[in-house]
């Protein structure tokens, strides 16, 4: 990174964020992605996670801030001294989950999530899954609503919500986290090295289908997807010291 850095403003939809995206580029300068040294989202963790996919592949560091409803991996909004903010910025690394979807009508999917996989029942019948670990089945069947398997980063988010461990940041593991488990009643899911592939096999599912979600990019009518951790893609989030990423990841274990 050069001792100035070349700032890539990039806005959500909002009034706001491209009203910020106008007064940013004209105090500090604009450049295009592929330019730039730093990559600066302005909006919510969504816009994030949209930065992330479409971007990500230019190895460029993300310093985002937040100018939308959720901004867990966004820094404050401030206009002044953003220079001297960036480099006193501290990194975190993280690496997305890679799904690939084998759908009823024989396609293969692939997609990135820099928070969670998931996959859920697509109409009032709960979906019935099996369940694989590197080639070993570890559960025959599992009732539910659906599944999914979640990064440390996106730990907080649907995972939480759905009652999986918060993970620490580096750690090398993600959450295999049931949704509305029906049987087996009492299972509450595990935590795995992030290198496991997990295979879900959608049993019976002409009468009971299945989407899969990987961050916001679905697909419908799924037969098998199997996930882990992609080994040649990371990005480098830039945060605040005083509110790094791992420290909101401690905090929100203590939050009342």
């Amino acid at each position: 990174m050069t001792e100035t850095p070349r700032l890539a403003f990039l806005a959500s939809p909002t009034d706001d964020a491209r009203r910020a995206l106008d007064l940013l580029a004209e105090r500090h300068g604009q450049y295009a992605p592929d330019e730039a040294d730093v990559l600066c989202p302005l909006g919510g963790d969504g816009f994030m996670l949209q930065t992330l996919h479409r971007y990500g592949a230019l190895g460029k560091p993300v310093y985002g801030m937040k100018l939308g409803t959720v901004g867990f991996l966004m820094n404050q909004y401030r206009e002044d001294a953003l220079f001297e903010r960036i480099a006193a910025a501290e990194p975190a690394t993280l690496r997305p989950l890679e799904m690939v979807a084998q759908t009823e009508s024989g396609a293969s999917v692939g997609s990135l999530a820099y928070n969670e996989t998931s996959l859920l029942r697509q109409t009032r019948q709960a979906a019935h899954l099996r369940i694989e670990l590197n080639g070993r089945t570890r559960l025959d069947e599992l009732i539910c609503d659906g599944v999914l398997v979640a990064t440390a980063a996106g730990s907080t988010a649907y995972n939480y919500s759905a009652h999986g461990p918060i993970l620490p940041l580096g750690a090398g593991v993600v959450a295999l986290t049931p949704i509305a488990p029906f049987r087996p009643r009492r299972w509450r899911g595990a935590i795995l090295k992030a290198d496991t592939e997990v295979v879900f096999r959608v049993l019976d599912h002409y009468k009971r289908p299945v989407s899969a979600t990987a961050d916001s990019h679905e697909v419908r009518d799924v037969v098998e997807v199997r996930i882990r951790e992609a080994r040649d893609r990371h990005v480098t989030l830039l945060f605040d010291p005083e509110h790094n990423l791992e420290e909101r990841i401690i905090s929100e274990q203590f939050m009342a």
